[in-house]
């Protein structure tokens, strides 16, 4: 399917103060409009409890967001968890920026193959140091770092029980 139109974060800005997006589980992702996935129990489950760990762990150095949405230059996503800057999602007028964010975490039970292609490529583009995929099915973590040209060039995956980084196997 081709795309007709692909949406500036402006236009995509404009449907949501309008209400044309309410009650929609959407989100921007590289200038189009893609609706998110169902997230399972098991997801948001451990989405919330990382989250609620690293709250603990940043304290007075970083801000944990859980599922807010972060503004990149033509995506808005909803990652799972974004790290910020202390102050980088305060403001009232806009939500954390690329400068923004030191890193982002998504779990993936449904939704693994748009992490780890579309948003991997989208946060390497927007370079965001480091991306972290929690692998349910796979019980891997797999860790993208040090984006270039519009990719990440290192990747390390952590299973469940291990102690050293190795290859990825899906």
């Amino acid at each position: 399917m081709k795309t007709l139109i692909k949406w500036s974060v402006e236009d995509y800005h404009q449907m949501i103060e309008t209400g044309f997006l309410d009650d929609r589980p959407v989100e921007l992702l590289a200038g189009e409009i893609v609706q998110m996935s169902p997230e399972t129990p098991i997801h948001y489950n451990t989405a919330r409890r990382c989250s609620k760990y690293l709250e603990t762990l940043l304290e007075g150095v970083a801000e944990v967001r859980f599922k807010g949405p972060i503004t990149l230059s033509d995506s808005e996503p909803e990652p799972d968890i974004a790290i910020v800057r202390p102050g980088g999602s305060v403001e009232n007028d806009r939500h954390p920026l690329a400068d923004d964010i030191f890193g982002i975490i998504e779990v993936a039970k449904t939704s693994l193959k748009k992490d780890l292609d579309l948003r991997s490529t989208i946060y390497a583009r927007e370079g965001i140091l480091e991306y972290w995929v929690l692998d349910l099915s796979a019980k891997q973590m797999i860790v993208f770092r040090d984006p270039e040209n519009g990719k990440y060039d290192q990747t390390d995956c952590y299973r469940r029980n291990s102690k050293t980084a190795g290859i990825c196997t899906s």
